[in-house]
């Protein structure tokens, strides 16, 4: 099928977004993304905005700048998921079935290729393994593992979903929409996991049908308690 031409006058449009019988990919995540924060910034009870800078206290572990630091961001978060899924097979919680069993290991192993991924996209402007702490999490708990697996993955679709539109090059935006779909799978997986049906439930899922979104301020600010290195996300993209 021919792309229909985006300049011509004759095609409506509202509030910047193109609307020729379908939301272009760029223009539903910023619609998306930016609708979901703004709603999300009305329920945040702090005095800090959610486009001021964040300070991390890092010196040595800087993202960077524009792509490059959503990709650094997007690396930090699979990394500590990577993390948190690899002390979770190293010594599995009490109880566990064989089933589960088999499904953290998956998990293990996605969140490990996915971390290795953004490590080789990046290259030199990678940042280095970072180091966490997980000592609010009981390994030998069945439901503290699955706790904070929920709260992991739903922190990581929503990021995912919150940075999307903020990425420059669209073949990013291709290879982060990827994985932000397996995320998803990981997220309902997990969820049912602690109860047979909650997979897709008012807190993930919005009014409009949307996946919820957070702004890389926001997903940082929930992170923090869990990541130990001092990082320095400056001049992270965020709104």
């Amino acid at each position: 099928m021919k792309r229909q031409d985006t300049k011509n006058p004759s095609i409506a449009t509202q509030e910047g977004v193109a609307l020729d019988g379908r939301l272009r990919r760029r223009d539903f995540l910023r619609f998306a993304g930016a609708s979901a924060a703004g709603i999300a910034v009305l329920g945040v009870s702090s005095c800090k905005k959610d486009n001021d800078p964040i300070d991390m206290g890092g010196k040595d572990y800087y993202f960077g700048s524009g792509d490059i630091a959503i990709l650094n961001y997007a690396y930090a978060l699979e990394q500590l998921e990577a993390a948190f899924y690899i002390q979770v097979a190293s010594s599995f919680y009490t109880g566990i079935t064989d089933w589960e069993r088999m499904l953290f290991t998956d998990l293990r192993d996605h969140e490990v290729a996915h971390r290795e991924f953004f490590k080789t996209a990046l290259g030199n402007s990678a940042i280095k393994n970072l180091e966490f702490n997980f000592s609010a999490v009981n390994f030998s708990s069945r439901n503290s593992v699955l706790a904070t697996a929920k709260a992991f993955e739903d922190l990581g679709v929503s990021a995912y979903n919150g940075a999307g539109w903020l990425i420059k090059d669209e073949n990013y935006l291709l290879l982060a929409g990827k994985i932000v779909s397996v995320e998803a799978r990981h997220a309902a997986l997990v969820r049912d996991l602690i109860d047979n049906g909650t997979f897709a439930n008012e807190e993930v899922i919005d009014s409009n049908g949307l996946d919820v979104s957070k702004s890389p301020t926001q997903v940082l600010q929930i992170a923090a308690p869990f990541i130990k290195t001092k990082i320095d996300v400056k001049d992270l993209p965020t709104y």
